[in-house]
């Protein structure tokens, strides 16, 4: 069994069978995203907008993960608060002053239409990022500035496995607002990021010098929960949804200090936990040294509960680079799953049934 299973994540032909739509080649085509976005910045024009008070990212599933990166990573930088609306209304504050930003890869999505049809009644600054559908046809009517996705680098055309066009593109329209600094030094950080992470975690490096491979094969028939803090609570978010939607497993994200506070208690039972429970410490040089002492006690605290658990140290220099990093491993983690499990990682059958049934 385990020498089938070494197969699989060491032959591209096998992969290609479980994994015909393409979502590794759209893991591996991250930095491509990045950059496509950075070399399209000059379509979106967002001069005519002054005076913002505050941002709002209406957008769900796939189409939100960027904004909560984006978030955490600036959240010590942003002179203004910036929420994520998953949702069907909009918060009761957005006016006029207000920066809100319609995001939905399919361009479909019901929820971001009504946020758009609110948006514009209450005479918001508005902002698109989408590759078509509705919201696009819309955005072009109204003249609302937009970035366009073009996914040319997501042959897998799953919303999830285009995080990196939402991420640049958030970054881009904030930049241009002269509400984060974002420069080329930036820009190149990020692509070292990616790449030296790819690097380790192709299909051609080999299992015991792979992170993405060996956390796959712990995650195989447990239930994973991802711990991190700070800056990178987005990038963990990210991750546990497409455990999720790619592995199709019950997948999750905690965030230090706040578990520390309740979750320690809720560790005991059920008994099952011990079986079945997987933590995985993300370390951080970059934190506060009291979340650095408080990753590993609550670790020790989990393995005293007798619950397994690993810590890995992320290495990139900055917080910026060590976003991209996680985002990046936790991608070929959760589609080397799928691959043990021989799940395609690509269709989501059961949120498609939950839309036909909605519609009905």
């Amino acid at each position: 069994m385990f020498m089938s299973l070494t197969a699989i994540l060491d032959d591209r032909s096998k992969i290609k069978e479980i994994d015909p739509d393409g979502a590794l080649a759209s893991a591996e085509s991250i930095t491509d995203q990045v950059r496509q976005v950075w070399e399209e910045q000059d379509q979106i024009d967002v001069s005519a907008y002054k005076n913002i008070q505050n941002i709002v990212v209406a957008g769900m599933g796939g189409s939100a993960l960027g904004a909560d990166l984006v978030r955490n990573l600036y959240k010590e930088e942003l002179p203004v608060s910036l929420e994520i609306c998953k949702d069907y209304e909009l918060p009761n504050y957005v006016g006029q002053n207000t920066f809100v930003i319609l995001s939905s890869y399919s361009g479909s999505t019901e929820e971001t239409l009504n946020c758009a049809a609110e948006a514009n009644k209450k005479g918001a600054m508005i902002a698109v990022i989408a590759s078509g559908g509705k919201l696009g046809q819309l955005a072009k009517e109204k003249n609302y500035p937009s970035y366009f996705i073009n996914p040319k680098f997501n042959p897998s055309n799953q919303p999830r496995m285009a995080t990196a066009y939402n991420i640049m593109a958030i970054i881009v329209m904030l930049k241009k607002l002269g509400l984060i600094k974002f420069d080329e030094e930036d820009f190149d950080q990020v692509i070292f990021a990616i790449e030296k992470t790819t690097q380790n975690c192709v299909i051609e490096v080999a299992q015991d010098k792979n992170q993405a491979k060996l956390l796959a094969y712990m995650f195989l028939e447990r239930r994973p929960i991802l711990v991190g803090a700070s800056f990178l609570e987005g990038a963990l978010h990210i991750g546990a949804n497409q455990l999720n939607e790619n592995s199709k497993i019950y997948g999750d994200y905690k965030i230090i200090p706040e578990i520390n506070h309740h979750l320690l208690e809720g560790l005991t039972f059920p008994k099952s936990n011990a079986l079945n429970h997987f933590f995985v410490f993300f370390q951080s040089n970059l934190y506060r040294s009291e979340i650095q002492k408080r990753i590993d006690l609550t670790q020790k605290a989990v393995e005293k509960a007798g619950l397994e658990s690993l810590i890995i140290h992320l290495v990139s220099e900055t917080k910026l680079m060590q976003a991209f990093e996680l985002l990046t491993l936790n991608t070929f983690t959760n589609l080397y799953l799928a691959y043990l499990e021989g799940m395609d990682p690509c269709p989501i059958p059961m949120v498609d049934w939950f839309k036909a049934e909605l519609e009905k």
